[in-house]
């Protein structure tokens, strides 16, 4: 680290500074200084610092600007206490501009703990408020937090009123694990609160709510709540405050108690009704307890919504849809209210009612607008309105939506038989997103859709090397490889999918079938194919790959039943050309072509079903 003397020595030898001294101090006598917040952000992100000239006076151009604050931060009353006739007059001596000019090159050239030094020596100089803070903040940049604590409490002692200097003593305070001086210093603030004391209480626990040390945390508010917990000065917000604390170090016992003494004092309190909810492990008590509170407080909004979404959490969705729409003819442009009912009745299948609501939702333009069009282009598509479809998905441009909607327009094209412009849409979505697993999923499948089967395996094989665990990945590249023949890659990467999802049925039942048809290791195919059907009993395609496994083991009457119950949940292709095979093999051939034909109408185009009309009728 430089010295004072040693910095001193190549700053006055660097021409520019050289030029910068030399001119103010020939208008030093005309110098106007600015020092505020601005200087501070100027300094660290590399711009040059704001400083003008000044006469023997150094003071910011407002009250408010010195202390970062925006005029929507401090009210008219506010600014005219700390009005510019506040701040300390002094002497812009040669020595002081000096020190200053000295401090801020410091900083510009990286030297920020010379800097903080420099700063703070013109803080104990001067007590001026911004010099104070500005001395706080480049100690604590530079990670020197005993000068940033001792800086803060002169931050305070000069400038009582302003909130920042307190907010930053405190956490300075906690972080250097002074738990009983800060807890001194606010409960002399409470003390002095009067009627205020409950409200304050409720700040201090927002300043503190995002601090990492939740047990230090909530050692503070224990020790300076502990006046306020009995008779005669039971204060409600001392119990919510302490089940806050409590609940974020994870002691939800504790603060199911305390959040219930709070509803004691004040049964009505809202915030302490919707604490205890969340505190509440059961979903049936949770959606019991907000129930009986509406029963008696029926306008309370927030407890409706979070009845109505507990009533979501608990799967029974018209309930909450009913719930929804009482809020939405009470609130009916809120934002948050119109994108519930419009999620819940697409789910439950009601798309007038969500179209109207997502569109009037999007209108507003507030919230989560890209999912809300996305889920507008699925309406779209279910009612076959494709163009209009395109559109919404092609407008979301942003979020966890974004790939999505990029995959479901290139499906829609597929569906107008627009494989070249499906195609395009997918390459385009993933310039600049070439790690984006579901992205490559979807160019592997339309150019299999294309017969490009190598190309494709490329696709999934490039990916995977960036994200060797990805299961998607995994899964759609032993698929890719299976088409291309490569038992040995499809297996591995089947089996790692297993490894990595023990319970993901596809991957046991990829794997079973793919043994399966091609007539090998079929013992081990039922047991994949069976614990397969474990996990999901009433899934057609595994149901179809156990009747074909069955019908691979020479019993083709077990094979028809399973196969002709896989059919009937799900008319596909390939269900079609197994259960045909199996009829044709005992004699039922008349049945098996009917099934054939009816699917060759739906599919004209499926490989399997044409490959196996072909065998058997060519």
């Amino acid at each position: 680290m430089k010295t004072r003397s040693k910095l001193t020595d190549e700053l006055m030898s660097d021409q520019t500074t050289i030029c910068v001294w030399r001119a103010m101090q020939r208008t030093l006598s005309q110098v106007k200084q600015v020092i505020g917040s601005a200087v501070m952000v100027a300094l660290f992100v590399g711009s040059t610092s704001v400083m003008a000239a000044s006469a023997n006076v150094i003071e910011p151009t407002s009250a408010s600007e010195s202390a970062g604050m925006s005029d929507a931060d401090e009210t008219e009353a506010a600014r005219k206490l700390r009005s510019e006739t506040q701040w300390p007059k002094i002497a812009l001596t040669d020595k002081l501009l000096y020190e200053f000019l000295l401090a801020e090159i410091a900083g510009q050239r990286g030297e920020s703990a010379l800097s903080s030094t420099l700063y703070f020596d013109l803080a104990k100089n001067t007590r001026d408020p911004r010099i104070v803070r500005r001395a706080t903040e480049i100690a604590l940049y530079a990670r020197k937090y005993l000068t940033a604590l001792e800086a803060a409490r002169m931050w305070v002692a000069v400038d009582p009123q302003d909130k920042k200097a307190q907010q930053m003593f405190s956490t300075l305070l906690m972080a250097s694990g002074r738990v009983d001086e800060l807890a001194e210093n606010l409960s002399r603030e409470l003390n002095d609160a009067g009627v205020r004391k409950g409200e304050l209480l409720l700040e201090k626990q927002r300043v503190f709510a995002s601090y990492p040390d939740k047990a230090a945390v909530r050692n503070l508010f224990e020790k300076l709540t502990r006046p306020y917990i009995a008779a005669p000065a039971d204060l409600p917000e001392a119990h919510w405050v302490r089940a806050k604390v409590a609940q974020a170090a994870n002691d939800k016992t504790s603060a199911l108690r305390e959040v219930e003494q709070a509803l004691v004092l004040r049964p009505a309190w809202e915030e302490a009704v919707l604490l205890k909810a969340s505190l509440l492990t059961s979903g049936d008590a949770q959606r019991d307890f907000l129930k009986q509170y509406l029963a008696s407080h029926r306008e309370s909004q927030a407890v409706r919504l979070a009845y109505a979404r507990a009533l979501v959490a608990g799967a029974q969705y018209d309930a909450a849809r009913d719930e929804f729409k009482t809020l939405l003819k009470r609130t009916p442009d809120s934002p948050d209210v119109l994108y519930a009912v419009g999620v819940l009745s697409l789910q439950l299948n009601d798309m007038t009612t969500a179209e109207k609501n997502l569109e009037k939702f999007v209108a507003i333009g507030q919230g989560d607008v890209n999912s809300a069009r996305f889920y507008l282009g699925q309406i779209d598509e279910r009612a076959e309105r494709y163009d209009e479809a395109l559109v919404w998905y092609r407008s979301v441009v942003s979020g966890d939506q974004k790939s999505a909607a990029h995959v479901r327009a290139a499906q829609v094209l597929v569906k107008q038989k627009k494989l070249d412009e499906a195609y395009e849409e997918i390459v385009i979505a993933r310039v600049g997103a070439e790690d984006d697993s579901r992205l490559a999923i979807a160019e592997a499948q339309l150019l299999r859709e294309r017969g490009r089967h190598q190309e494709a395996y490329d696709v999934l094989k490039t990916a995977l090397t960036a994200q060797t665990e990805d299961p998607d990945l995994l899964y759609e590249t032993a698929m890719a490889a299976e088409k291309m023949n490569d038992v040995v890659i499809m297996e591995k990467h089947l089996r790692r999918v297993i490894e990595l999802k023990p319970d993901d049925a596809l991957a046991y039942n990829a794997l079973g079938y793919s043994l399966a048809d091609r007539n090998i290791r079929l013992p081990e195919a039922m047991q994949l194919i069976d614990k397969a059907l474990a996990i999901t009993p009433d899934d057609p395609f595994i149901l179809d790959s156990k009747g074909w496994v069955l019908f691979r083991l020479g019993k083709p009457q077990e094979a028809l039943l399973m196969l002709k119950k896989s059919y009937a949940i799900r008319q596909d292709a390939e269900i079609a050309a197994h259960l045909g095979e199996v009829l044709w093999s005992i004699g039922q051939r008349e049945e098996a072509l009917k099934i054939w034909r009816e699917a060759k109408k739906i599919y004209p185009d499926n490989e399997v079903l044409i490959g196996v009309m072909k065998k058997f009728v060519p």
